[in-house]
Order: C-alpha cells, then sequence, then structure tokens
C-alpha cells in the first residue's frame, strides 16, 4: 500500500491507508493501546483494539521506534474531538504495524508537557533533542528567516552568489579570526563575506550570499557563536547610507510578515511574539544615542566610541516607550573602529556612515555606505595597517571604477533568538560552535586572559 503523510489523513476519513513514522507517546487503556504516530508532516493518534492483528506487536513497542502502520482513518465521536491539535477529529484504527527500527528506552522525558532539559543537557543529546516539537519549531522558523531573505533579495533584482570560507586576509582587521594551515601556507576562515560582495557588486550591481562565517571571540556570552549563518547583501548605485538603511529595513519587515504568515503555531508553541515594526523605523546618530541614555538614567556614556549591551537594552528600552517600536536604527560610529571599507561622513570624516539595526536590546544587523574611491580605499588600508598585497583582488575591484555603494548584513541565529524570545543564542544554531563546544564539550578550556 501507497504511503500516506499524516498531515493529509483529514482528507482520508472511511480510507485504508498506510503511514510511516515514529511513535511519540505509547497508552495503554485496558486491553488496548493507544499511540501517537509522527512523520515530517505531523501527528496522529492511532489505537490498537483487542482483537485487532496487530495488538501483539503493539505490546513490544516503544518510544521512538519506528514504524509502518496500516489502518482505517475514522472520524472521532464529537465528545472527543480535540480542535486544538492536528488531526484532533480523527483516529487511526491500527490493523497491521511492521517495525522498521528499533529504539532504545529514553534517556529523559521527550513528550511535549514533560521535556525539561537544561541547555547543556539538550546540547549534549542534539542528536536526539531535535525530534522534539519545541525545539523543530525553533529551526522551521529559522528556515523561513533565510528562504525569506533569499526571496526578498530576488524580487529586488538581487544576484545570489557564494563566497569562500578560506581567504588570505581578515575583512575587518583584528585578531579575532580563525587561522588555517592552507597546505604550506598560513590562511584565515572568514570573518564576513565583505570583500567578497563587494567585489562581485562590481559585476552584479545587487548580490546577496547566504554564508557561514567565523568569529574567533574569546567570548562565552549568550549572544555569542564561533560559527554563524550571515545573511548579506551589497548593492551599487546609492545616494547616502539612508538608501541602505531603507532597503535593510524593508528586508527585516518582509521576513517578518513571512513568520507570522507562516508560523503561528510554531509561535504560539514557543510562547512567542513578534516585535512591532512601526511604519518608520526610529534612526538616530550614535551621540543621539548616548544623550537619550544619559537623560532617561543619568548614566553618562556620552563620547563613548560604541554601544555596550546595557546601552542597547536601555536604548531599546526608551525607543520603545516613547514610539511603540522594538527597533532602532544607530548611526554615525567613530571611523577608526569600523574596518576600512566603512564610508566617513564628508561633514565629518571623524565619523562614518555605518549604521547598526538594534531589536529588543540587541544588535540584529550591520551596514552603511563603503568606500568606493580607489586612491581613499588605499589611504585607509595605509592608516588601518593592512598588507595590500593580501587583498589586491578587493582592490583590483575598485581600481577599474566602482559605483557609489553599500550594503548589510545579519545573522541568522541572533535574528531567530531574539524573534522567538529565547535565552541563549546557542539554542537557536542547531550544531553551536563557541569556545567551550564542538558538538560535545571540549576537553580543555583555555580560559581568556
Amino acid at each position: 500500500m501507497e504511503r500516506t503523510l499524516i498531515g493529509e489523513l483529514g482528507q482520508k476519513v472511511g480510507a485504508e491507508v498506510c503511514i510511516k513514522g515514529w511513535v511519540s507517546v505509547r497508552r495503554d487503556q485496558g486491553k488496548m493501546v493507544f499511540f501517537d504516530f509522527r512523520d515530517r508532516s505531523g501527528s496522529v493518534q492511532g489505537v490498537v483494539l483487542p482483537a485487532s492483528a496487530a495488538i501483539e506487536t503493539a505490546k513490544e513497542i516503544r518510544n521512538e521506534y519506528v514504524v509502518s502502520v496500516e489502518g482505517k482513518v475514522n472520524a472521532r465521536p464529537e465528545k472527543n474531538r480535540n480542535a486544538k491539535v492536528q488531526n484532533g477529529d480523527i483516529e487511526l484504527e491500527v490493523t497491521k504495524i511492521d517495525i522498521l527500527a528499533e529504539a532504545e528506552p529514553l534517556p529523559f522525558d521527550m513528550s511535549l508537557d514533560g521535556y525539561n532539559l537544561d541547555l547543556a543537557t539538550e546540547l549534549d543529546h542534539r542528536a536526539l533533542t531535535l525530534r522534539h516539537p519545541r525545539l523543530q519549531a525553533i529551526f522551521k522558523v529559522q528556515a523561513t528567516i533565510i528562504d525569506s531573505f533569499r526571496e526578498f533579495m530576488k524580487s529586488q533584482d538581487f544576484f545570489e552568489f557564494q563566497a569562500p570560507a578560506i581567504t588570505p586576509a581578515t575583512a575587518e582587521g583584528g585578531a579575532e579570526v580563525f587561522q588555517v594551515q592552507y597546505y604550506d601556507k598560513k590562511a584565515y576562515l572568514t570573518q564576513s563575506p565583505q570583500l567578497y560582495k563587494q567585489i562581485v557588486m562590481t559585476a552584479f550591481e545587487r548580490v546577496f550570499s547566504v554564508n557561514k562565517v567565523f568569529r574567533a571571540e574569546p567570548s562565552s556570552t549568550t549572544r555569542h557563536l564561533s560559527e554563524i549563518v550571515s545573511l548579506d547583501a551589497e548593492m551599487a548605485f546609492i545616494d547616502s547610507w539612508r538608501d541602505v538603511r531603507d532597503m535593510s529595513e524593508r528586508t527585516v519587515r518582509f521576513i517578518l510578515e513571512r513568520i507570522a504568515e507562516r508560523h503561528s503555531k510554531e509561535l504560539e508553541l514557543l510562547g512567542a511574539t513578534l516585535p512591532t515594526m512601526i511604519a518608520k523605523t526610529p534612526t538616530m546618530s550614535l551621540t543621539e544615542a548616548q544623550e537619550k541614555i544619559f537623560a532617561k538614567t543619568g548614566r553618562d556614556v556620552r563620547g563613548d566610541k560604541d554601544l555596550n549591551p546595557e546601552d542597547e537594552r536601555t536604548l531599546c528600552e526608551i525607543i520603545k516607550e516613547e514610539t511603540d517600536s522594538d527597533f532602532v536604527y544607530v548611526y554615525g560610529y567613530p571611523t577608526r573602529q569600523k574596518p576600512f571599507y566603512v564610508y566617513p561622513n564628508p561633514q565629518n570624516p571623524t565619523f562614518n556612515e555605518g549604521m547598526d539595526l538594534l531589536c529588543r536590546g540587541v544588535e540584529w544587523l550591520s551596514g552603511g555606505r563603503r568606500v568606493n574611491n580607489y586612491k581613499q580605499l588605499l589611504e585607509h588600508v595605509a592608516e588601518w595597517k593592512m598588507d595590500p598585497k593580501k587583498i589586491e583582488m578587493f582592490l583590483e575591484a575598485f581600481r577599474y571604477g566602482a559605483p557609489p555603494e553599500g550594503g548589510f548584513a545579519f545573522g541568522a541565529e541572533r535574528m531567530t533568538m531574539q524573534i522567538l524570545g529565547l535565552k541563549n543564542v546557542r539554542e537557536a544554531a542547531m550544531f553551536p560552535r563557541d569556545m567551550n563546544r564542538i558538538d560535545g564539550l571540549l576537553a580543555e578550556t583555555k580560559k581568556p586572559e
């Protein structure tokens, strides 16, 4: 008999069907055995009656057994229907069960109500905990974040490319990179596809990429990972950094709309509410943001070179109170605090035309206008004490004519964490990498000095 997906059983009332999947729950009730079966499309309750030919096999089966089940789809009596669950109005009367794979007794409760693992245990048993509806909900939402980013970029005539993961130089400078032995040479895992997306931009005008990037940050905070999925975009022929801001705002708005359309059940399961994005997201300079923080709290961060985590939380709280927006753009950072390619403000070159998007107290996105003048780039390379030979390919693209341009990037995991209200970004990474973990905990952990 051809397999029917569980999600299609509602259309098969009265029919004989074959489903294949896992046993989520087994319950004995008198001489009958009840099961919750699941596959990729959902779950359904099955019952094995005492006279069924499947009753002896049913007695052998435990949770997580993989089975092939034949039976008849019956409508439940009105009093037994549950409109709050999938297939709550039907039941599968089981006539045959074939065991496709056995499962050992579970090391912990995997039921929806009983699952209550700490994060370390959850990560240590990732191969099993990924089967839980809560974790599946997280990664279904994350898949939509990535898919809808692609969808919107393509709708705006952006060209997708794949940037390399191994680079001869660092895009953002600094020492927080993973050095790798590349044959007999020294190379690095990429911090960002930034230089490559700028190169590709000079050929295709509008480009985007979905890339793994690597940050060797000696940090064990709840918001840092060593490997993330970076969603990057770059666009040519802009008039100012505000064009980049507007495109990034439209991108985020589109992603939120797609999540709302597709994931009401997942949001309900996770107890999550989407952040509020008002008609026009508030935008202010770093100086203005610091003045707001000082006026509200009396804490004087005026003149600091960036916003620290407490500043970001405070600013978002202020903006939420003032406008109901969960988002705020901050622009105009000290030029020397940002990478060499960020465009200095022509009226005040001490500050640049870079920007960050904050949401619910955490940075989501960075971007802004880039330097497109070749001579200015060379000046910055010298000022930032970089080796021009290591970025020769990048410089060549600008030596032969590059338009005014800019772009933005954000991390899929951090965006997932903030949208779903997760406490730790590792919950939003299917297989998180940090300074203490590669699948399992590292045997020896060197603490940052």
